[in-house]
């Protein structure tokens, strides 16, 4: 285990050990870990799909809005067809197209990704209210054996399968960035994209492929969130913006591109997502969150570029 995943680690059980000294009848039991296994897997689908990108030195701010776009092409399908298969196809489609857009328009028309991907994030958001007249859609008469796949309980202990989908994406991504050649191509292509043309990699192709992937996992993570509360509403996403990032920061990426973390980015998601329920159990307003988050980005991005430059 390198030094950041050290750091990392000994920050979680930090924090774990302070929330439980303020507020031992909430952390020394194990339901409120038993409820993070629903929460907590979104939030790491989210940044495990924005990782590679942020590694190939590009960002996508529109997830958000791509998780309600795909979120409100799932739920209307299926309460048009009554098809939850169809409603997934759909819904899995719209992200690869999505993704595609936010690539064309970063390959191709040469825009900033963060300047393109702000520009999809007010067009899809828009687009979701738009069609669906600022009205949020059931999914109560969704049942059956895909929503037991996506979020049924796993017995004995009722774990959420959300939780088992977090994991498959994190070792299949571990394996596609760190033990395959593909991910030769998207850290030389952070880390250099003139010496990575030169080493003959296809850097054009790897900006699609990852902004794609994007695209697929913020929908795959607004299906879930639809099903889990059995209900599709316009403002879907909003505020995981913040988390994400937060997230993979604190998880030890950097924000320049060419490195990157699936262990650091999984210790992140756990951190911000146990953070808002420890603040609210130590006794604090919740909207102290924000305020932690916000400082959580900072302090990492700095601590993380001077940690470094000194290893340089």
């Amino acid at each position: 285990m390198n030094k950041k995943n050290v750091i990392i680690s000994l920050v979680l059980i930090f924090i774990l050990a302070l929330f439980a000294s303020f507020s031992p009848g909430v952390f020394l039991k194990p339901n409120i870990y038993f409820s993070y296994l629903s929460s907590i897997p979104i939030i790491l689908i989210l940044c495990i799909g924005l990782l590679p990108l942020i590694i190939a030195g590009e960002f996508d701010m529109s997830f958000p809005a791509t998780m309600a776009m795909g979120g409100f092409v799932f739920s209307y399908t299926f309460n048009t067809t009554n098809s939850m298969f169809l409603a997934l196809i759909l819904a899995l489609f719209f992200g690869v197209i999505a993704g595609a857009l936010n690539a064309f328009l970063v390959v191709n028309i040469k825009v900033n990704s963060i300047i393109a991907t702000i520009g999809t994030q007010f067009f899809f958001r828009g687009l979701a209210v738009v069609l669906s007249s600022g009205l949020s859609l059931s999914l109560a008469n969704a049942n059956g054996l895909l929503k037991e796949i996506f979020v049924g309980r796993v017995t004995p202990f009722e774990i959420p399968m959300q939780a088992f989908w977090a994991i498959i994406i994190c070792l299949l991504t571990y394996l596609f960035i760190f033990r395959h050649k593909f991910g030769d191509s998207v850290l030389f292509t952070g880390d250099n994209e003139k010496a990575a043309k030169m080493l003959g990699i296809n850097v054009a192709k790897t900006r699609y492929i990852l902004f794609i992937n994007m695209g697929i996992m913020s929908t795959l993570a607004g299906i879930i969130l639809s099903l889990e509360f059995i209900n599709w509403w316009p403002t879907q996403g909003e505020g995981y913006m913040l988390l994400v990032f937060a997230a993979i920061f604190i998880g030890g990426t950097g924000a320049k591109g060419g490195s990157g973390s699936i262990y650091g980015t999984i210790i992140g998601s756990i951190i911000i997502g146990i953070m808002e329920s420890g603040i609210v159990a130590m006794g604090f307003d919740a909207f102290y969150t924000r305020v932690v988050y916000g400082a959580i980005i900072v302090i990492s991005v700095i601590f993380y570029s001077k940690f470094e430059e000194s290893k340089n």
